[in-house]
């Protein structure tokens, strides 16, 4: 009993273990918190806070358009792509091995990874939302602000669980990097991240419309949209989210490793 009551604690243990580790790191840290918000800065510069009139969904000023776009971007780097690069290099650096072989339970060592992710993405959203609001006169209504934590948490859930089945995939550490950033990426061009595509071709719609990030942004924008009228719940966005977690969820199970694959030198390890 004594030792079911003392995984949640070791588990928040671990969270802020890796949340120390993560402000350790000002690259990382940039990229997560600051890099969307110098672009909204750049976009506010650049447009204004003009109205952006995007075919079937209606008009945006910038802030409405840009903020809550961004905000996701930063979650998803926070869970996914983070996520992806430091389980990786963790474990061809023996890290993972040495602590499968400490008492801590697995979940408890993952689960801290994952929270603190998650810490960090609501950071950086809730960082976003409020520079937005202040400086921007992004409007938040209150009554879809349950939407928006359920969209949240959904969200950060579904890109965790392909973040690790990335680090399961990826061959090596070195090679987590490029595999995280060339597959996320390019979608942000065409999830309405950084450009709002109005009328874009077909074959480009219908890429954005498979894969999970387009739906987090949309549903995301949504709660925030001056033209919603009820209460921002967006029901088809999130269960694409849910699916593409699940697929993440089961990539990981099959792939991951505790041990390392293969040495930066190239000498071949034991696989977990």
């Amino acid at each position: 009993m004594a030792s079911r009551l003392s995984d949640p604690i070791l588990t928040w243990e671990q969270v802020r273990y890796q949340n120390s580790m993560f402000w350790r790191t000002p690259v990382a840290a940039f990229f997560t918190l600051f890099f969307p918000l110098f672009f909204l800065v750049l976009f506010a510069v650049m447009f204004g806070n003009d109205r952006i009139d995007i075919a079937g969904r209606g008009s945006f000023t910038v802030a409405q358009f840009y903020a809550p776009s961004l905000a996701v971007f930063g979650a998803v780097s926070a869970t996914y792509t983070n996520l992806a690069i430091g389980t990786a290099i963790a474990r061809d650096e023996g890290i993972l091995k040495r602590f499968r072989g400490t008492p801590l339970r697995a979940w408890s060592y993952l689960g801290g990874r994952i929270g603190s992710g998650v810490w960090i993405a609501s950071i950086a959203v809730v960082a976003m939302l409020v520079v937005g609001a202040v400086a921007y006169d992004l409007h938040v209504r209150v009554e879809t602000i349950p939407a928006a934590i359920v969209t949240f948490i959904i969200g950060v859930s579904c890109f965790a669980a392909l973040g690790l089945a990335v680090a399961g995939l990826a061959p090596t550490g070195d090679s987590a990097p490029a595999v995280a950033n060339a597959t996320i990426l390019p979608l942000a061009f065409i999830s309405d991240v950084f450009l709002p595509l109005d009328d874009p071709p077909r074959w480009l719609e219908v890429i954005g419309n498979v894969f999970p990030l387009k739906h987090f942004v949309r549903a995301f924008q949504d709660v925030f949209s001056p033209v919603t009228t009820d209460l921002g719940w967006r029901w088809g966005h999130l269960a694409v989210m849910i699916v593409w977690g699940l697929i993440g969820l089961g990539l990981a199970l099959k792939f991951f490793a505790w041990e390392p694959r293969a040495s930066s030198g190239g000498r071949r390890r034991r696989r977990g």
